[in-house]
C-alpha cells in the first residue's frame, strides 16, 4: 500500500469515526486497547498497552488517529496500560468465542458462501450457550467481526474468573471431544401388564427389555435423539426394505425382525416423538443399547460435523485476549465490526448490513482480477484502471488488490 492509498483510507475512516457509534466495553478504565495504523502497513505492527479513563477520551482518540484496526482486551486489569503483562494484574475476563471461516473444514472459497456457512455455525453455538449453558440473551453479545466470522462475548459474572483450563473444558463440551456414547443408552425392563411390576415376571431374570436414550430432552442427548430420528426417517423413505438400515445390519443382532420394528416405530404416530421427548425405543431387542452406541461411534465424524460447534480454540482459552471493538472498522475489508441482537442473526446479511461507505465513484488501479458480492451486486474487476463505488473501492484496497487513483503504465479497462 503506497502513501497516497494509505492517506485515502485514513481520511475515509476518520470521516466515519467522526460520528461513529462505538460499542465501548463495560469497566472501560480496566481494559487494555491496541491499534494497527495505516502508517504501519504492510507490516501491521500493533501498538498496545493503551488505556482510556472515559468514553470521550476513547472516541476522541479514534477520530484523531483513524486506525486501521481497533482492539480491546477481553480481560480486566488493575493497570491496563502497564508495559509488561505480569504488571497489569489480571482481574478477570469475558468468555469469548470466535467463529472464523479459516477454522471450518472444507469452507467454500466464495466469500458469500463462506459467510453463510459461518452463520450456520453461529446458530449451533447459540444453541449451546442458551440451552446447554443457560445463559440469558442479555449476557451474550453477538458481533460480526468485519471479516469472515462472528464473536460471542459472554459477560455473565459467573464466567469472569474462569481460568484457561476451565475454558478448555467448555471447548471440549462444545466440540463433543471424547464423547462416549455408551453412557447415553441403557436397557430397562418394560413396564406394564407384563413388565417389571407384574407378578407374572416376579423373580424371572430374562425380562422383556427396551432401549432408553438418556437425557434426550436436552444437551448432547437431545442431539443424539435428533440424529437417530433423522436417520430412521431417511432409511424408511427408501423404496425396498432390503435396502433399509444397512449400517445397523452389520451387527449380528440386527436382522429383518429388528428392521421391521424400527420401521414400525418410525411410521407410528408417536414413535419418533417418544424418542425425542422421552428417549424411548420401545421394542424388546436385547443388546440394542450396544448396537445404538456402536452405530453412533461409527457415525461420530458426521454427527459432530452436524452438531458440534467449530470455534477458534486459542481465542476462548486465552484469558488475556484482544478482540475487535464493536462499531470499529476492519482494516482488512473496510466493513463494520457490527454488534446486533441474537434475534437478528437470521436476517443479518454482512455483505449489506456491514457495508457502510457510499456510492460515489472512485478511481482505482487494480493489480489482479477479483470478484466479490457487495450490497446485492456481483462486482468483478480486471487488472488496470477502474471506476467503482466507494464502498467497493475501499473493500478492494483493504483486500490488497488495488491502489487508490491512477497509476502510470496501467491498461485501461476494456
Amino acid at each position: 500500500m503506497d502513501s497516497r492509498t494509505a492517506s485515502f483510507l485514513k481520511s475515509r475512516f476518520q470521516n466515519y469515526y467522526k460520528n461513529a457509534e462505538i460499542g465501548l466495553p463495560d469497566h472501560l478504565p480496566k481494559r487494555e486497547w491496541a491499534f494497527i495504523f495505516y502508517d504501519d502497513m504492510p507490516e501491521k505492527m500493533m501498538h498496545r498497552h493503551k488505556s482510556f479513563g472515559s468514553s470521550g477520551e476513547a472516541l476522541d482518540y479514534l477520530y484523531g488517529m483513524a486506525p486501521a484496526h481497533v482492539y480491546y482486551s477481553t480481560a480486566y486489569y488493575e493497570h491496563p496500560d502497564a508495559r509488561k503483562m505480569n504488571e497489569k494484574n489480571w482481574l478477570g475476563a469475558e468468555l469469548i468465542f470466535d467463529l472464523d471461516a479459516d477454522h471450518l473444514p472444507n469452507a467454500p472459497r466464495n466469500y458469500s458462501d463462506m459467510l453463510e456457512l459461518v452463520k450456520q455455525e453461529a446458530f449451533k453455538l447459540m444453541d449451546f450457550l442458551l440451552d446447554d449453558f443457560g445463559f440469558s440473551e442479555h449476557e451474550i453479545e453477538l458481533v460480526f467481526s468485519g471479516g469472515r466470522g462472528y464473536h460471542f462475548h459472554i459477560t455473565s459474572p459467573k464466567v469472569l474468573t474462569l481460568g484457561s483450563a476451565e475454558r478448555r473444558e467448555v471447548l471440549n463440551y462444545l466440540s463433543g471431544k471424547d464423547i462416549d456414547f455408551k453412557y447415553f443408552f441403557r436397557e430397562v425392563a418394560m413396564d406394564g401388564e407384563f413388565g417389571t411390576g407384574s407378578k407374572a415376571f416376579k423373580g424371572i431374570k430374562n425380562l422383556p427389555m427396551k432401549c432408553t436414550l438418556l437425557g434426550s430432552d436436552s444437551g448432547w442427548g437431545k442431539r443424539i435423539a435428533l440424529y437417530l430420528t433423522d436417520y430412521m426417517k431417511a432409511e424408511c423413505e427408501k423404496r425396498y426394505k432390503k435396502d433399509m438400515f444397512p449400517e445397523l445390519r452389520r451387527y449380528e443382532k440386527v436382522g429383518d425382525t429388528t428392521v421391521k420394528k424400527l420401521i414400525n416405530i418410525t411410521n407410528s404416530e408417536n414413535g419418533l416423538k417418544d424418542i425425542m421427548e422421552k428417549g424411548r425405543l420401545d421394542f424388546d431387542v436385547r443388546n440394542f443399547k450396544d448396537i445404538a452406541a456402536n452405530f453412533m461411534r461409527e457415525s461420530v465424524e458426521d454427527f459432530l460435523h452436524r452438531f458440534g460447534a467449530s470455534v477458534d480454540e486459542p481465542v476462548t482459552a486465552d484469558i488475556k485476549r484482544l478482540i475487535r471493538v464493536p462499531g470499529s472498522l476492519h482494516g482488512g475489508s473496510g466493513m463494520l465490526v457490527k454488534k446486533f441482537a441474537l434475534s437478528e442473526l437470521e436476517k443479518f446479511d454482512p455483505l449489506n448490513d456491514a457495508v457502510i461507505f457510499g456510492e460515489r465513484q472512485v478511481k482505482i488501479t487494480v493489480s489482479k482480477p477479483f470478484s466479490v458480492q457487495l450490497k446485492g451486486e456481483d462486482l468483478r474487476v480486471e487488472e488496470g484502471i477502474q471506476e467503482v463505488p466507494e464502498y467497493a473501492a475501499i473493500y478492494l484496497i483493504c483486500r490488497g488488490v488495488a491502489e487508490y487513483g491512477y497509476r502510470r503504465n496501467q491498461p485501461n479497462p476494456v
